[in-house]
């Protein structure tokens, strides 16, 4: 009896092990595209800073307390528009004694003419006498002598006259500086000091700048490596030649739209700077809306063109340890295979190296698979895959 137990236990075992031997892990359905080949259009993407095309430091002429402030900031200005007023009561008690200064010097003119006058008729009369033997020679040259002298204070009555005139004008021209006005049509920035502050010629900051920003800049530092890449790309025997054939230039603001004027490239610093390696660029843009300001940010996008080349959807790509890598799919089965990129654009990643044209890649889920990893394979169209996605910025 115990014998026929035992064999119904082994029996029982035998069965169950054929029963999972037989047993199937089901394989999970992913969705693959074939490798393409195109031309895509793209962009050099670079962070920006925006400044007006004109940029004048506001300072003050004569030192002062500022008694009032005309503007704020941020507001548009016309050439000559009052921006600050200067306290100018040392200024008005100088013009005073100025005014006085110079009254006093036509005085003492007056008299200096008075006195060569007299002098001369005192030689005139002299002259005769002497040729005549009448009077001693030396008479007449001490007439003469007398004047010469009132010719001298009259020479420096007159140059005192200029002075005092010179001292009284500039008096006048620091009360007329007393009013700032606004050196250009533009806007106004940061207001660095207001009323009650003391303000000189000499301080190192400005009151404020004024901004003209009808156009703009756009400067933006490529290093040497991007640099070379960068000019590689366009026709032009030199530099000057390719920054006059470069195509027109598009601005994305910090919101991620892109500005309504294209710009152009004028020119360039010419020189890799030592400290950080870099060389900067400028773009112009007319900037009739005012939309952009002194000081804003943007990226600038310039187009490039990458003709005949590989392209997968870029959800096919996963990094590992700084390496880009794909899963091909052969037989049903995935295999880990390195990449190297070009650039990512609109959703799809364009290959430079480790792929063919045709070859079939995993397009979503990488992050679910590993190497070897038998999969369901579902063909999609590359097109429609990465229209489905959420667009990203180039």
């Amino acid at each position: 009896m115990r014998s026929l137990q035992i064999f119904i236990v082994i029996l029982l075992l035998t069965s169950c092990g054929k029963k999972n031997d037989n047993t199937t892990v089901p394989r999970r359905s992913f969705p693959v595209v074939k490798v393409d080949q195109r031309d895509i259009n793209g962009y050099f993407i670079f962070p920006s800073e925006i400044s007006g095309v004109i940029n004048i430091e506001v300072k003050p002429k004569i030192s002062g307390y500022i008694e009032q402030v005309f503007v704020d900031e941020g507001q548009t200005v016309r050439k000559g528009q009052k921006l600050f007023k200067i306290e100018a009561n040392i200024q008005a008690e100088n013009a005073s004694a100025a005014q006085a200064s110079v009254s006093s010097s036509l005085a003492a003119i007056e008299s200096a003419k008075a006195n060569v006058k007299a002098a001369q008729v005192e030689v005139d009369k002299l002259e005769p006498l002497v040729e005549r033997d009448i009077i001693s020679s030396v008479q007449l040259e001490t007439a003469r002598a007398e004047l010469l002298k009132a010719k001298g204070q009259l020479s420096k009555a007159q140059a005192d006259h200029q002075i005092a005139s010179a001292a009284y004008q500039g008096v006048l021209e620091d009360i007329k500086f007393s009013e700032i006005t606004s050196p250009i049509n533009g806007v106004v920035g940061r207001i660095y000091n207001r009323e009650g502050s003391l303000v000189k010629p000499t301080d190192s900051n400005p009151i404020t700048t004024i901004s003209d920003v009808s156009e703009i800049y756009a400067y933006f530092s490529i290093n040497e490596q991007q640099y070379i890449n960068f000019f590689q790309e366009y026709p032009g025997k030199d530099l000057q030649e390719k920054i006059n054939l470069m195509p027109p230039i598009e601005l994305e603001l910090a919101n991620g739209s892109i500005f309504e004027e294209k710009g152009k490239l004028q020119t360039t610093s010419g020189q890799i700077n030592p400290q950080t390696g870099t060389i900067q660029f400028r773009v112009k843009f007319d900037n009739d809306s005012k939309l952009l300001n002194q000081g804003s940010t943007g990226l600038i996008r310039i187009p490039r063109k990458f003709e005949n080349v590989l392209v997968i959807p870029e959800t096919a790509v996963f990094e590992q340890q700084g390496i880009s890598y794909v899963y091909t799919v052969r037989n049903d089965s995935t295999n880990t295979t390195p990449v190297k990129l070009i650039d990512r654009i609109d959703n799809l990643a364009i290959v430079e190296s480790g792929l063919k044209k045709g070859e079939v890649v995993v397009a979503m889920g990488a992050n679910n698979l590993r190497h070897k990893a038998p999969i369901k394979p579902k063909s999609v169209d590359i097109d429609s895959l990465v229209n489905t996605l959420r667009p990203v910025n180039n």
